[in-house]
């Protein structure tokens, strides 16, 4: 079972098509940063066999989603996954309206907002905005997240089904979700989940800041009662 199907309806075997699983398994292994990686690379984080990994890999180079050097013997991104990225992000009616409000957030709280939806038991950003004050670490469009560490991630958990998720209940009394130093040392965060109104998908608006200039009395009091007012905003519109 792929990280994709976890948390979700029961997984139907007969639908699920195990090689295309396993192809988007070896897209999902470069983490941020990483621009090149070789067949022992995608053994060893997909744990799929070697001639399994030679096949997907050549397939996915033919398709456009891999680029082999040959020289280095290792395989990089190539224009078929951002044209995927792309088709996401400029389809996302959301995003653009939420771009404007996540700017003047930014600046009245002087943090970063970010915008983000799940990927398998990631959370993944959709968009990121600092203020001109914003110390922050920045984390930019396609940066990946744990749902277990961030507070964008327990904010997800909080709406999901009781059954999906064990102690979910605790996640959920708030509907606001803190984390204090948990993804970095100097890093506070607080997030908030609200249903896309078209399409009816889970989204999670965060926003962080310093830990030694902001700290969790700021979280509670300031930032999050008025991340809870944009999060309604944009659940609401049309």
């Amino acid at each position: 079972m792929t990280p994709a199907a976890t948390f979700t309806e029961p997984l139907d075997e007969r639908k699920f098509v195990v090689a295309l699983a396993r192809g988007l398994d070896l897209l999902r292994a470069f983490k941020p940063g990483e621009t090149m990686l070789g067949n022992r690379d995608f053994v060893e984080r997909t744990g799929l066999p070697k001639a399994t990994v030679n096949r997907l890999a050549y397939t996915l180079t033919v398709l456009g989603y891999l680029r082999l050097d040959e020289a280095l013997g290792k395989y990089a991104l190539d224009a078929g996954v951002l044209s995927l990225g792309f088709a996401l992000l400029s389809g996302t009616d959301t995003l653009e309206l939420a771009r404007p409000h996540m700017r003047a957030f930014a600046r009245e709280v002087g943090a970063a907002v970010s915008l983000g939806c799940r990927d398998g038991l990631d959370m993944i950003y959709l968009d990121t905005i600092r203020s001109e004050t914003a110390l922050t670490l920045g984390l930019a469009p396609g940066s990946r997240l744990s749902m277990l560490t961030s507070s964008m991630g327990r904010a997800y958990l909080a709406v999901q089904p009781a059954d999906a998720v064990k102690e979910i209940a605790a996640f959920g009394r708030e509907r606001c979700c803190y984390s204090f130093r948990a993804w970095h040392d100097d890093v506070n965060a607080v997030a908030v989940p609200f249903r896309e109104p078209r399409e009816g998908r889970w989204l999670v608006l965060s926003c962080s800041g310093p830990a030694s200039s902001m700290g969790e009395e700021v979280f509670r009091e300031k930032v999050a009662p008025r991340l809870k007012a944009l999060a309604r905003r944009l659940g609401d519109a049309a």
